[in-house]
């Protein structure tokens, strides 16, 4: 299924400055209005015209007939750790819904870091990549999102942090879909986030995921080579990680690996390598040995992410025991190594569990 992502009306986060400044001639609105309807969108705590407290009624009517606030037609909020990570479900125009995940961190003392709060946003309504261990794998693909439907996952989070009193800092597309294969939206997105306008973001605190689209990685390189890279990569035997991640099926570990270090060689950022690791199937010695083999000379950042469990397949984490044991051998190969906390399991936080759910 392949439905039009143009309502009759358009989102404002449709619409960039001199777009937005014909649409207001067209109503008879002052152009300088375009710089508080930008700052009410991203700084202001609003949620709908009537809401933008910098404009008379009778201009929030009309904007509201001729553009709407956002992309999105219905929100679904929920919480889970006590508040540190929302999950939200958020529906859009035509009936699509997507995902994103706002997660919470407090001050770490011992990098000198002060809290943080990151956004996983969607690009996709569903995937079409198909890994068996994903969530939204279940779901196949509907649709593209537009640019507009990407960053307003990004304004509905700012807008929750703004009311605990909060900043939104870092920006990762490892949300429904695979970023890569929807490039141009998901270019113009960071486009509107780094914007001064709009976003404002540094684009070393966005990060695009990919499970290995080997042209859109050369393609990040040349046009966001500030932004970072980070790799899918869950196998680094071929035939493994063509059931893993089918897109193997095209581009193969060795171009994804090779793709990845041009990247880092052309930006000086370095890349990060994602390993969902599931019990028996990907985390035996064979694997780690052919792991630390493809990343040697790399100067890779390897990310073990125990996995999410889903309905669809009988598979699950491996043990935190082995998960350490893999976590060492890589460290003594000399790579840098972090293992991720799945945050929200209460909530349905693995990309696609809770479209799923309802």
């Amino acid at each position: 299924m392949n439905r039009s992502a143009s309502p009759t009306i358009p989102a404002l986060s449709e619409l960039d400055r001199p777009a937005l400044g014909k649409l207001l001639r067209d109503l008879k609105v002052e152009s300088y209005r375009a710089d508080q309807i930008f700052d009410a969108a991203w700084r202001s705590a609003a949620a709908t015209w009537g809401e933008v407290s910098t404009l008379g009624k009778t201009m929030q009517e009309a904007l509201a007939a001729a553009l709407r606030f956002e992309a999105f037609s219905e929100i679904v909020r929920e919480d889970a750790e006590e508040g540190a990570t929302s999950k939200l479900l958020l529906s859009l125009h035509d009936g699509v819904k997507i995902e994103a995940v706002l997660m919470r961190y407090p001050a770490d003392r011992r990098r000198g870091t002060g809290p943080r709060a990151t956004i996983c946003v969607s690009s996709q309504g569903g995937c079409a990549v198909g890994c068996p261990f994903c969530a939204t794998g279940e779901l196949g693909f509907t649709r593209n999102l537009t640019p507009g439907e990407i960053q307003d996952q990004v304004r509905v989070a700012r807008r929750i942090l703004r009311a605990e009193g909060r900043d939104l800092t870092n920006v990762v597309f490892m949300g429904m879909g695979e970023p890569l294969q929807n490039a141009d939206a998901v270019l113009a997105a960071i486009d509107s986030l780094v914007d001064p306008k709009r976003g404002a973001m540094g684009q070393r605190r966005i990060v695009v995921s990919t499970s290995g689209v080997v042209p859109g990685i050369a393609r990040l390189a040349s046009e966001r080579p500030q932004v970072t890279l980070a790799v899918s990569l869950h196998a680094a035997r071929n035939p493994l990680r063509d059931l893993l991640v089918p897109l193997n099926r095209k581009w193969p570990v060795e171009e994804v690996i090779a793709a990845a270090t041009a990247h880092h060689r052309t930006t000086g950022r370095r890349t990060t390598y994602e390993v969902t690791l599931i019990d028996g199937i990907n985390d035996t010695d064979e694997d780690v040995r052919e792991l630390v083999r493809v990343l040697r000379g790399s100067d890779a950042h390897v990310n073990l992410i125990p996995m999410n469990a889903v309905a669809h397949t009988p598979w699950r984490e491996s043990t935190p025991q082995r998960i350490e044991e893999i976590a060492a051998l890589l460290r003594s190969a000399g790579h840098s190594v972090t293992i991720r906390r799945n945050r929200g399991r209460d909530a349905g936080a693995a990309c696609g569990q809770l479209t799923a759910e309802r």
